[in-house]
């Protein structure tokens, strides 16, 4: 799989992030080090543990990593929640929650692919 091609399954925009970073392989050593993030981890625990103020730092750090990396997908959702969380709790955010996972998923999955295509 091609750094495009990852980008293309994970919903980002690859023209995006090259404008930014310029080269392939700076993109390409961010992308994986994503999956090292604890970020997500983060915020799973943190709201099993109905820390909501963890929770709200934690979709935020997802939020601006995504941005940076232009994972439009996996941003765009985990802005809505982090301003759902923004003042705690709230209903909105529990409807926000599953399209955080599944979206975080998909950018794995895309991003492991990744990595185990250039070894």
């Amino acid at each position: 799989m091609s750094l495009k091609e990852c980008y293309i399954a994970l919903g980002g925009d690859y023209d995006d992030v090259i404008s930014r970073l310029r080269t392939e392989k700076l993109v390409q050593k961010f992308v994986l080090k994503f999956l090292n993030d604890p970020s997500y981890d983060n915020l799973c625990k943190a709201l099993e543990a109905e820390d909501y103020e963890e929770a709200f730092r934690a979709s935020h750090t997802i939020k601006g990593v995504c941005q940076n990396l232009s994972f439009t997908k996996l941003y765009t959702s985990s802005h809505a929640l982090t301003e759902a969380l923004r003042s705690g709790w709230s209903p909105e955010a529990g409807k926000l929650l599953p399209q955080v996972k599944a979206d975080y998923e998909q950018t794995a999955e895309a991003i492991r692919t990744l990595q185990a295509s250039v070894g």
